[in-house]
């Protein structure tokens, strides 16, 4: 599956974007899907997570309550709503395909800045 990341850009703190990745090919419904960040400088580390049906979703802790993953199967795409963003957050953000907890596609990712 190839992923392709967009809606990332320049935003100041407090304000909301969402980002979309959408995957090509007939399997995408058969994986979860997690969006990770890197910082300059700094490790990718992950974001959020939801399974191949939706049902299930994970957030790490400092993104828990403002930022919300989601997908629709039909379009092949999974977004991350972000919302209060903090200088903090800013990144490139990635999309990753994930089977059976081994990522198998990553795409290019997209630039997030919040300036404060």
């Amino acid at each position: 599956v190839q992923l392709v990341e967009s809606g990332g850009g320049l935003v100041q703190a407090g304000d909301s974007l969402r980002l979309s990745c959408a995957a090509s090919g007939r399997t995408f419904s058969r994986y979860a899907m997690s969006w990770f960040r890197q910082a300059p400088g700094k490790e990718r580390e992950f974001v959020a997570k939801i399974s191949w049906s939706g049902a299930s979703t994970y957030y790490t802790d400092s993104v828990k309550g403002r930022f919300t993953i989601s997908r629709v199967n039909a379009k092949n795409t999974a977004y991350l709503q972000m919302n209060s963003l903090k200088p903090e957050d800013t990144a490139v953000y990635y999309c990753a395909a994930d089977l059976n907890g081994v990522v198998a596609s990553w795409g290019q990712g997209t630039q997030v800045t919040v300036s404060s």
